[in-house]
């Protein structure tokens, strides 16, 4: 998103009291720090600002702090129940035959059991056979190259997350 106007929702989620901020973020992204950063650095003039403080923050996770906004994560093919996001953001499984569910499930699996953490991609737009290629090529990667990886992906999804808050909060 590039805008050089002020989104009607950036106005209201800088005026929000200091819990509520972070309530709204935690939603978006379950890491406290990463909320806490983007909480304390405002008022946001543009949501470029925004987007560029968040990118900011995700640089500066640590090993825990990625840990804690996986946590808030469901494994790809399930969607939390009654999570909008979650389920909009999986669309690429919705009809996936249960053939690919069942091999994502055990790809999931393999992949947690490495890693210790749900498997973490930024799935808005992609089909339910490039999350699975996507496991399957991560599941070599080394747990810091997997790291910095997820820190990436996260970042995506958080832009994708932050970009309809400041629209819907209108």
């Amino acid at each position: 998103m590039t805008s050089t106007s002020t989104p009607p929702g950036l106005p209201r989620f800088n005026a929000l009291e200091e819990h509520a901020a972070l309530a709204v973020l935690r939603e978006a992204c379950a890491s406290t720090a990463w909320a806490q950063r983007l909480t304390a650095a405002r008022p946001y003039a543009t949501a470029d600002e925004l987007l560029t403080a968040s990118d900011a923050a995700m640089a500066e996770l640590t090993a825990a702090d990625l840990a804690e906004a996986m946590a808030g994560h469901p494994p790809i093919g399930r969607p939390k129940p009654g999570d909008p996001a979650s389920a909009r953001e999986q669309r690429g499984m919705a009809g996936a035959s249960d053939g690919l569910r069942a091999e994502m499930l055990e790809l999931n699996l393999a992949y947690q059991e490495k890693f210790g953490h749900v498997f973490l991609i930024c799935a808005t737009g992609r089909t339910g056979e490039q999350m699975r290629d996507a496991v399957k090529e991560r599941i070599g990667n080394s747990p810091d190259q997997e790291r910095e990886i997820v820190r990436v992906e996260l970042g995506k999804i958080n832009r994708i997350r932050l970009a309809r808050l400041v629209e819907e909060e209108a």
